[in-house]
């Protein structure tokens, strides 16, 4: 068993790519199941890791059927909106049973999605409803939830205003969230892959922190003052995600900017947080703080470039 390849659906993303080499440090052997449009580029850099790499028709099951045969577990970083998440994911799915894969870790890599109302973040039910077809299928799974990617916090995510120097919140200043960072949660994914006796669920967090919390690592990180800024509570956050749901494009963008409203709206809700945290699991595995982010990504203008 040990012998056996790692397939990664996805290893061409950026979190796919990064459990591909995870496991190639590990000393796994891996194979990645490319489409047939990918990058020359990017397919080169996976065979200069040592990865093998099988090109197949992502709507075919006979087609993955094959680049599943003979591996130990299929891992999924597949991106997107439906036509991924659940077509494409429920072809591999459907690949990996009939070639005999035992263990099969879907594209989930999130905050606790079963603990929300459906409805409440459109990227999210598209996962619920693959976790359903993953439950019903004869295969083992594991889903890895990892809250927010803390990488997030220079770049994208509207929470630290580094230009007024605000930590932008709805809500609860004291409520925890879960952060993680995309290299972290491809090392405990890719030591997962690789254990046979991994449960239903595994969840990891490599900080938490509330919105005064922030503030204060900001504050150190800076040597500037860092205050809190809060428009309002969750209520009102909801009604400012709907009407900009209507009056923003991008319905068919895997993240317009109302779908990372939500993820923020379900953060700050404290649903989803992570409990019974499972950071221990592989004593190995060393964690990276929000402090150890902001360190590295904060100069004295703000974030850097990425």
């Amino acid at each position: 068993m040990k012998d056996r390849p790692i397939v990664v659906a996805g290893a061409t993303g950026n979190l796919g790519g990064r459990i591909a080499r995870a496991l190639r440090r590990r000393g796994a052997s891996v194979r990645a199941i490319v489409r047939l449009t990918s990058e020359p580029a990017a397919l080169a850099g996976l065979r200069r890791l040592g990865v093998d790499v099988v090109t197949a028709d992502a709507g075919s099951v006979a087609d993955m059927t094959h680049a599943c045969a003979g591996s130990a577990c299929v891992v999924s970083a597949l991106s997107g909106l439906r036509d991924t998440i659940v077509g494409a994911q429920t072809v591999l799915l459907q690949a990996a049973v009939a070639a005999g894969v035992p263990r099969f870790i879907p594209s989930d890599y999130s905050i606790d999605y079963t603990r929300l109302e459906p409805g409440t973040n459109r990227n999210l039910d598209l996962r619920r409803e693959f976790l359903a077809c993953v439950d019903a299928a004869p295969i083992r799974a594991t889903t890895i939830f990892n809250g927010m990617f803390a990488d997030l916090l220079t770049g994208q995510a509207p929470v630290l205003l580094f230009k007024i120097r605000r930590v932008l919140y709805w809500g609860d200043a004291d409520q925890r969230m879960d952060f993680t960072t995309v290299d972290d949660t491809a090392e405990f994914a890719a030591a997962a892959a690789l254990d046979h006796s991994t449960p239903r669920f595994l969840r990891i967090a490599g900080d938490q922190k509330s919105a005064r919390e922030l503030a204060a690592v900001a504050s150190d990180v800076t040597g500037q003052r860092w205050k809190l800024l809060r428009p309002g509570g969750l209520g009102a956050f909801g009604a400012l995600i709907a009407i900009t749901r209507r009056l923003v494009p991008g319905r068919e963008d895997v993240y317009p900017p109302w779908q990372g409203m939500q993820y923020l709206h379900n953060m700050l809700s404290g649903a989803p947080k992570l409990h019974a945290l499972d950071n221990d699991r592989y004593p190995e595995l060393r964690w990276t703080s929000v402090r150890t982010v902001l360190t590295g990504g904060v100069g004295v203008e703000g974030p850097r470039e990425r």
